[in-house]
């Protein structure tokens, strides 16, 4: 029975009435006024309601609100209203469409309480997504938006085996809190089977260590404004999905911790900014990663308020780095510096992301980030709380120096674009004004969390500590810039594990398909040469022309026919 209308529908609904309204300001509020109308109807949908529709004899729960689902769900709100308002420019109804479906995926994919349901909404935004990307219209957007397509349908394909196996054998669909089985392999069962597999698909999308190529390969070759939309949701929803289904799972804890560590060594060495800021996306996973390992109410706020605050911040960071690709034309380091001089605003608003994301004091990163980090130490994961500390200098050193300083300081390129349009300075300024609110003002975040929060942020001890883990990371790059051991931005490609999929696979599979094609060849042609003897040789003795029929009289052919025939009468008369 449905009590209330699902939030996700607008979407649905806007997105087919936006190719008949005429391109231009008209369609772009229209575009602005849909996500506000989204945000207020899930502000006031109270917790406890539900909508329940039946599927070919199951129950569908299109609605399940509680705090856990409000929260992801206002925030991807808020996220496609300043992405839309970002975009205010566009004239582009293919990417105006598949943005308004990817939002409604996204949140129609927290609010559901069913794992059918879950499944469409995961595809919807795989398929909605990709064409953020194939909308920059290029050989290479192509075909990146194909492989991106493929492992996001493929996660798809994992959920739904995983969710047949599953129900085969506990006879529920219900998206609830699931334990991962940890026994050997050759005990599991389908049960167990149908577990590893709905986790392996939110991990995909989690962007797990070495399932995180997808995420480098495909957000920076979108068009501008459809890297700051695919930044907010699909592997946000991976992390409200994991809240969900494996709260307390503890190999999450090392998983995430592996996450926020090996991205920064790539950021470190990348050339292309916005590839820096994909790198940078997946450690700021692996902090939520930890939080949900971790499993504990404080971890979970600190997951859910840190997811928060992530796409606020990084849509920032997208934001200055997207207007000026916008503007220049690259956003590659060694091809910018300098910009500071006619780009003022968009630098300092970038400044604030890289604040933010660095957990400076009084910004977002500082009051979201010390929940896990917290958490990690009050339940004795001593090591798991040095590698958070680790990796958050790294974030300041690849995400919070490096990229306003290749982008608007180091040397300049000489270039002297105009400052990013009105819209975009709206945008990234609404962003700013927020990731430092919250900093301020933790209080109204933290009462949107799912637990309830007795936390305080501003201790002298955190403030700190904090402070001296910045400026050890600020000190570190300063001396390996002067002594000029910092690695240069260079022209260049990096090798990741996309490498063994995209290079080595191939070559492999071709080299292979050569050592076949070749045995099969000679195979077939022995046998074809052995074949071809034996009939030159019955040829030779039996032909026409043969030594026995030129041997043999015809009187002698008689009676041998003769002799068959008698044989035959024998055996038939006997048997």
């Amino acid at each position: 029975m449905i009590d209330i209308f699902p939030p996700f529908v607008i979407y649905i609904i806007a997105a087919l009435i936006v190719p008949f309204i005429p391109a231009g300001r008209l369609r772009s509020t229209f575009m602005l006024v849909i996500p506000v109308v989204g945000a207020w109807m899930i502000w006031n949908t109270p917790t406890g309601l539900s909508a329940v529709v039946p599927f070919f004899g199951f129950d569908l729960t299109l609605m399940r609100v509680d705090k856990l689902a409000t929260i992801f769900a206002l925030v991807f709100s808020l996220a496609a209203f300043l992405a839309n308002l970002y975009a205010w420019h566009l004239r582009d109804t293919m990417q105006q469409v598949a943005a308004l479906l990817y939002a409604g995926s996204a949140i129609g994919a927290v609010f559901v309480g069913d794992l059918i349901s879950l499944f469409f909404f995961w595809e919807g935004t795989a398929i909605a997504s990709v064409f953020l990307i194939w909308a920059r219209r290029t050989e290479g957007a192509f075909w990146t938006g194909m492989r991106y397509l493929i492992i996001q349908i493929g996660s798809g394909v994992i959920l739904i085996a995983g969710v047949a196996m599953y129900y085969a054998s506990t006879g529920s669909i219900g998206f609830e809190a699931m334990t991962l089985p940890m026994t050997s392999p050759i005990t599991w069962g389908a049960l167990e089977i149908g577990i590893w597999m709905i986790f392996l698909s939110f991990g995909i999308k989690c962007a797990f260590p070495l399932l995180h190529n997808w995420l480098q390969d495909a957000y920076p070759a979108a068009t501008v404004t459809g890297t700051v939309v695919l930044s907010a949701f699909t592997t946000k929803l991976a992390v409200y999905a994991l809240a969900r289904g494996f709260a307390g799972t503890e190999i999450l804890i090392y998983i995430g911790a592996i996450m926020t560590l090996f991205p920064i060594f790539y950021a470190v060495i990348e050339n292309d900014l916005r590839r820096v800021l994909a790198y940078s996306l997946n450690n700021q996973l692996g902090f939520m990663v930890v939080g949900i390992g971790i499993g504990t109410e404080l971890a979970l706020n600190g997951t859910a308020a840190h997811a928060f605050a992530h796409i606020l911040y990084k849509a920032l960071l997208f934001m200055s780095v997207g207007a000026v690709l916008f503007r220049t034309g690259t956003a590659k380091g060694s091809e910018l510096g300098g910009l500071y001089k006619t780009m003022p605003l968009t630098m300092i608003f970038c400044c604030v992301g890289a604040a933010s994301i660095s957990a400076f004091p009084l910004f977002s990163g500082f009051v979201t980030k010390s929940l896990i980090v917290s958490a990690a130490s009050k339940e004795h994961y001593y090591i798991i709380w040095g590698i958070l500390l680790f990796a958050s200098a790294g974030v300041f050193h690849h995400s919070g120096i490096k990229i306003p300083y290749f982008a608007f300081f180091a040397h300049d390129s000489g270039k002297r674009p105009k400052e990013a349009p009105t819209h975009m300075l709206w945008a990234m300024g609404i962003t700013a004004a927020l990731c430092i609110l919250v900093g301020v003002f933790p209080a109204p975040l933290y009462e949107l969390l799912p637990y309830e929060v007795n936390y305080e942020n501003y201790t002298t001890t955190h403030v700190i500590t904090q402070l001296q883990l910045l400026m050890g990371s600020a000190l570190a790059f300063t001396v390996l810039t002067v002594y000029k051991i910092y690695p240069p931005e260079l022209k260049s490609v990096n090798l990741d594990f996309d490498w063994t999929y995209r290079r080595f696979l191939p070559a492999a599979l071709r080299y292979i398909s050569f050592l076949v094609s070749a045995t099969f060849g000679m195979v077939t042609g022995a046998i074809n040469a052995f074949a071809a003897n034996m009939v030159h040789r019955l040829h030779h003795s039996h032909g026409p022309d043969g030594s026995r029929a030129a041997s043999w009289p015809s009187g002698a052919m008689v009676l041998s026919i003769a002799a068959l025939l008698g044989l035959a009468l024998f055996v038939i008369f006997f048997s």
